[in-house]
């Protein structure tokens, strides 16, 4: 797909760091202008590694009233137009589903499923005007079995890879296609954090394949839905685990 993206443009939120920040890097590689969305400053020094032109930094809180269609209004500006969305923000707050705080299941199904609706919705606007758009929502396993202390995430994975499902249906007569990545553990910062000492070497022990995932490896699984070769494939959650689901 060398070049394939090259008079794209892509927006990625969460692109500072984790699995955005291996999505952007992906498209910039492939010719893309990227528009990176994320809270943390580092975004702009982010932004600034990657090759080609036209990429834009936009430091935001997804959660804020009004951010996402104020992010997709500048991205517009910027760029003209909009031809992927990757949602890759998210949040991973965890406790059992005894002891969770209200404030923990709000704030993780406020980013992970409310933004991602509402950065899906601004940018399918602008998609379906056009005719044509590419939406990729990070979802994970845990939107299909149960993991120990993961209620709200679990809970907000499994409702993206719904609502994934319904805007593919509405939207796909535009041009525009809507799937839901599902990865395992990758080794991100967020993954290590959740994933520290034996529960994560319990966990590895349960993957078929003995490890954690790479950021690289959802990124290229990213760039192939957007890909003008995946235009039959929508509404799907595709399950990137090694294995894990299956035993």
């Amino acid at each position: 797909m060398a070049g394939q993206f090259t008079g794209r443009t892509v927006v990625v939120t969460g692109a500072a760091q984790g699995i955005g920040q291996a999505a952007a890097a992906w498209f910039a590689a492939e010719g893309a202008a990227v528009i990176g969305v994320d809270r943390s400053q580092a975004l702009q020094e982010t932004l600034g590694a990657l090759p080609g032109s036209g990429h834009h930094a936009i430091v935001a809180d997804l959660c804020e009233a009004g951010a996402p269609a104020r992010i997709i209004a500048e991205a517009v500006a910027v760029a003209g137009r909009i031809d992927v969305l990757v949602n890759s923000a998210g949040a991973a707050l965890l406790d059992s589903a005894l002891d969770i705080s209200e404030d923990a299941w709000r704030k993780s199904l406020d980013l992970n499923l409310t933004a991602t609706f509402l950065m899906s919705q601004a940018a399918g606007k602008v998609m379906t005007a056009a005719g044509y758009g590419r939406i990729v929502n990070l979802a994970s396993q845990a939107s299909v079995v149960a993991l120990d202390r993961h209620v709200a995430y679990g809970a907000s994975k499994a409702a993206v890879v719904g609502m994934t499902k319904v805007l593919a249906a509405e939207w796909a007569r535009s041009g525009v296609t809507v799937n839901a990545v599902s990865p395992t553990v990758v080794e991100t910062e967020l993954g290590r954090q959740a994933w520290a000492g034996e529960p994560g070497r319990r966990m590895r022990g349960q993957i078929p394949v003995g490890r954690f995932a790479q950021p690289e490896e959802i990124a290229g699984l990213i760039g192939y839905l957007a890909s003008e070769q995946a235009a039959m494939i929508t509404g799907e959650n595709l399950i990137i685990d090694g294995g894990y689901t299956i035993v």
